[in-house]
């Protein structure tokens, strides 16, 4: 069951940059506005780019809550702060379940969507061996990353995946801590991997991006899909897997370039 979705008055931690029509980049589970920093650098010679941290991630504030209605609403507050009366809005894995979220709440406030490599379904719960991994890291017996990962590799085997992980970690004078809380995602992350659970449609132009190697989008989920937004398209990148804006850069900046200029 969802914790309290009492409303935070606080402000997520964001990075601008350039000028232009405003874009706003979001991360996914785990991540941090730098993840979407290639994008972002990009981006910035045409648009004024605002990258966020999500609740719970970076250094943004921490909060119970991790569902999709709040993390949107800290999405709103946001934008009404910088004064940004409508914005393209991008969103990468949970993040673009945030951004689909933002877009069918507020319509008003979203001119383009971009959606890279999610749907607005249900996933099964595949990240739980890696929260199981990351409560258990005895920060005590951390002197360097290498002893975390070391840890953490009981329960991840993948290194590329450890290494993304370990971001989340820094060091301070007294040792080692964590930056998201690790310990409100994984309470509330039953929210995390949740569908849509509205009827609203966004009807303005909408990409979805898909790692030709990932299986997070499907044929299957073209139909839900269309129903929520019936003016949205799909551009497939090959070669690439879920981290198709780090895998294929260039690809994907591209895609994101020619969608909001068309």
């Amino acid at each position: 069951m969802s914790k309290s979705n009492t409303t935070t008055t606080e402000l997520l931690n964001h990075v601008i940059r350039g000028e232009g029509e405003p874009i706003l980049l979001i991360h996914g589970l785990f991540g941090s506005l730098e993840n979407l920093n290639m994008v972002a650098k990009d981006l910035a010679s045409d648009y004024q780019v605002v990258s966020v941290d999500v609740r719970n991630h970076g250094s943004s504030f921490h909060h119970q809550s991790m569902n999709y209605e709040a993390m949107a609403n800290d999405v709103v507050r946001l934008i009404e702060q910088l004064n940004l009366k409508k914005c393209h809005i991008l969103g990468h894995s949970m993040g673009g379940k945030i951004a689909m979220q933002y877009a069918l709440t507020h319509p008003e406030l979203v001119d383009k969507l971009i959606v890279a490599d999610i749907a607005p379904i249900e996933y099964p719960k595949h990240h739980n061996d890696i929260i199981a991994g990351l409560l258990a890291i005895d920060l005590t017996q951390v002197k360097n990353r290498q002893d975390a990962d070391k840890q953490l590799a009981t329960y991840v085997i993948e290194p590329g995946v450890r290494q993304f992980l370990l971001k989340n970690l820094a060091k301070t004078e007294s040792g080692f801590i964590w930056k998201a809380n690790i310990e409100n995602i994984a309470n509330d992350y039953s929210q995390v991997v949740k569908a849509y659970q509205g009827s609203a449609q966004f009807t303005g132009p909408t990409l979805f991006i898909k790692g030709g190697n990932s299986n997070y989008i499907l044929a299957d989920h073209k139909e839900i899909i269309g129903q929520l937004f019936p003016n949205s398209k799909a551009k497939i990148i090959q070669g690439a897997g879920h981290w198709l804006h780090a895998e294929k850069t260039v690809a994907f900046n591209k895609i994101v370039k020619d969608f909001l200029i068309a």
